[in-house]
C-alpha cells in the first residue's frame, strides 16, 4: 500500500493545529495497534490451543495453514495511521483536555 497525500488545511481544520491533530492521531494509532494486538494473541492462542501435538513424533513445531491465514489476513488490514487518521477527519475521535491543576 502507498502512502496517500493528505490536506494538511483540512487535518489542522479537526484540530486546533497541525501538531494537535499529529499527537490525536498518535494516540488513537496506539489505541487501535493495542486492541488488533490483542485480537491477534487471543486467535493465535485458540490455534495453538487446538493444535497441540498428539504423538511424540509432532513435538516439534511446524508451520500451521491457520496460523498463516490469520497473518495475512492481519497484513492485509488497512494501516492503523490511516485508520486514525480517516475517523479524526470523520470526526468520529472525541478528546478532552486534562484538567490543569491549580496551586
Amino acid at each position: 500500500m502507498g502512502i496517500k497525500p493528505q490536506n494538511i488545511k483540512e487535518i489542522e481544520s479537526k484540530a486546533s493545529n497541525i501538531y494537535e491533530a499529529i499527537v490525536l492521531v498518535a494516540r488513537r494509532a496506539r489505541q487501535i495497534n493495542e486492541e488488533q494486538k490483542i485480537e491477534f494473541n487471543q486467535r493465535m492462542e485458540t490455534i495453538n490451543a487446538l493444535s497441540m501435538p498428539i504423538s511424540a513424533e509432532e513435538d516439534e513445531p511446524g508451520v500451521n495453514p491457520d496460523q498463516i491465514k490469520i497473518s495475512v489476513e492481519f497484513d492485509k488490514r488497512p494501516k492503523i495511521v490511516d485508520l486514525a487518521l480517516t475517523e479524526l477527519l470523520k470526526n468520529k475521535l472525541q478528546y478532552t483536555y486534562p484538567d490543569k491543576e491549580t496551586k
